[in-house]
């Protein structure tokens, strides 16, 4: 009999050579073939841009996208049925133009192998205890049939595309390292199946280009788009349906193309897009380390936290599948509550534990995102409000026009000369250093228009000191914002918001971020889908159907010697 310590580490062995044969079997020859897609998207009306009449769209170059830990999560969920949220042990991933799924910054430490090779041995081993994966049942005397079946169905969905026969054969191989070590034919199938997980096919999305030099934009085969599909919508893999469209070629059609964005939009699936792109966009993750000052604002509490985060997922997954215009997520006349919220708002119980649709007609304090007090929150000091953060907040998330670092030993907000002296005093104390005055001239009116909610999100009349509240903010054109009505309405008028939104959208779809070049593109989406109606869908539909992700161009940069 083997001991453990010793069978273990001929396994780890045997795991070790048989990834070796798989990933040198990468060939850039063993994809199937490109199918490209349809030239032109359907049901958008021709769509002029000022300024890029002669602008030859760039879709950019593509890097390889290594799964993040909640794609891995969600691959592995619908891969084989686990929930263990297995990524929960790997190092966080990097951000990039504000978000976790940013090709660029997605790195592949030896740490994180380690952690990958790990959770491929415990993946298998469940999967094949619970019976996931056996499709059929092992013959000792003759293997090779079955195991070919288990192994070239698993391998399909992992992969996310069509196995090679010879992949299949590569990945028989450690069944006969099995049986030299005289090993049932089971634990070589199960270290072919560990194989997969840890091959790069699965680890990353890999889009392999039929043409690397090329500076011409050409198509995204028809796996590599259902690909891009599921991971923007779903954060995972294509399902069955989505796999087999593309094996059809049934990509190629916009009408195909909608019917499965409108099909998967409304699978349960799509609450990772608000829990990953929202989550990230307004900022709710945030909330996970927030610590207001308990002795100031110990009302805050976790159960507070967790109201206060599903009530933005709940209205951003209202707009995902609803019929609100995209713009009106900043003057929402309705909100999700529980008792536990609307009691720390101020608003009318709904009488429940769990959130409710509230209607905010009599409350417009609380209409749009401004009122939440996710974002409030997460916008403010631990023991006070923070008009530039808010500020900065809305021009960074809304408008993207950010404004530059503070420079270097640059003063923070001094402190009250009097216990009357309300913050927008301060702020303009602050705002006389003359390194200070240019960038806080724009986002400190924003910010001090919304100071009529403490740093907790509850509505309030008096500042901390007892002072009363100035909620205006006076813009460098002379106009002043009173109050956060007057704040979303600037906001809503600004034409820079549909443009904004499309790009955050579209780098989150994209895995990348955006720059001038992309500028014309970010505007004919944005135009392409006010047109189609404005809502989140037609957001989301104008980028599918857009060349930024139906196409990519050849690195010819990468390529030079």
């Amino acid at each position: 009999m083997t001991s453990r310590p010793h069978e273990r580490r001929r396994w780890l062995g045997l795991a070790g050579t048989g990834c070796l044969l798989l990933l040198a079997g990468c060939k850039s020859d063993s994809l199937p073939s490109a199918r490209v897609l349809p030239d032109t998207p359907g049901g958008t009306p021709p769509i002029h841009i000022a300024g890029c009449e002669n602008t030859v769209i760039d879709p950019g170059r593509v890097t390889l996208h290594r799964l993040n830990r909640a794609e891995y999560d969600a691959t592995v969920r619908d891969l084989l049925g686990d929930t263990t949220h297995p990524a929960r042990a790997f190092p966080a991933d990097d951000h990039g133009y504000g978000f976790d799924n940013n090709a660029d910054v997605l790195s592949l430490s030896p740490l994180l192998m380690e952690k990958y090779a790990s959770a491929a041995e415990a993946l298998v081993e469940s999967a094949w205890t619970r019976g996931t994966l056996r499709t059929c049942e092992l013959d000792p005397a003759n293997p090779e049939p079955c195991a070919r079946d288990i192994l070239s169905r698993f391998a399909r969905r992992a992969w996310r595309r069509p196995v090679t026969a010879e992949e299949v054969q590569r990945l028989l191989r450690p069944i006969a390292l099995a049986k030299q070590h005289g090993d049932p034919p089971e634990a070589g199938v199960k270290l072919a199946l560990r194989s997969v997980l840890v091959s790069p096919h699965f680890l990353f999305r890999v889009e392999m280009d039929p043409e690397p030099t090329s500076a011409a934009p050409h198509k995204v085969n028809a796996f590599e788009l259902a690909s891009r599909l599921s991971y923007f919508l779903w954060s995972s893999m294509p399902d069955e349906a989505l796999l087999q469209a593309a094996e059809q070629d049934k990509l190629r059609t916009p009408e195909e193309l909608e019917a499965q964005v409108r099909r998967m939009l409304a699978d349960p699936k799509a609450q990772a897009l608000v829990s990953n792109f929202a989550g990230q966009w307004l900022f709710t993750r945030a909330l996970d380390s927030a610590e207001p000052d308990p002795t100031l604002y110990g009302a805050f509490n976790d159960t507070l936290r967790r109201a206060m985060r599903q009530e933005t997922e709940l209205v951003f997954q209202e707009f995902l599948t609803g019929d609100h215009k995209l713009k009106d997520l900043l003057d929402a006349p309705f909100t999700y509550v529980n008792d536990a919220l609307a009691a720390h708002y101020g608003l009318p119980l709904p009488g429940s534990t769990s959130h409710q649709r509230v209607d905010l007609s009599a409350h417009p304090e609380r209409r749009g995102i401004f009122g939440h007090g996710s974002l409030l929150t997460v916008t403010s000091n631990p023991d006070r409000t923070s008009p530039v953060q808010r500020g900065v907040w809305v021009l960074e998330q809304l408008l993207c026009s950010a404004p530059p670092p503070p420079p270097p030993n640059v003063e923070g907000l001094p402190p009250a000369v009097n216990p009357n002296m309300t913050m927008k005093e301060r702020m303009a104390m602050h705002r006389a250093l003359p390194q200070c005055q240019g960038c806080h001239r724009m986002m400190d009116p924003l910010g001090l228009a919304l100071e009529n909610y403490d740093p907790i999100g509850r509505w309030r009349m008096k500042e901390v000191s007892g002072a009363p509240v100035d909620a205006t903010g006076d813009l460098p054109d002379g106009n002043v914002l009173n109050g956060g009505a007057d704040m979303r309405r600037f906001v809503k008028e600004d034409p820079k918001l549909p443009d904004c939104m499309t790009e955050h959208l579209l780098t989150y779809a994209l895995g990348r971020g955006m720059s001038n070049v992309d500028s014309c593109a970010v505007r004919f989406i944005a135009a392409t889908a006010e047109a189609r109606g404005g809502r989140l869908s037609d957001y989301i539909l104008a980028i599918i159907f857009s060349d930024h992700f139906t196409s990519r161009r050849g690195d010819t940069e990468a390529q030079s010697p």
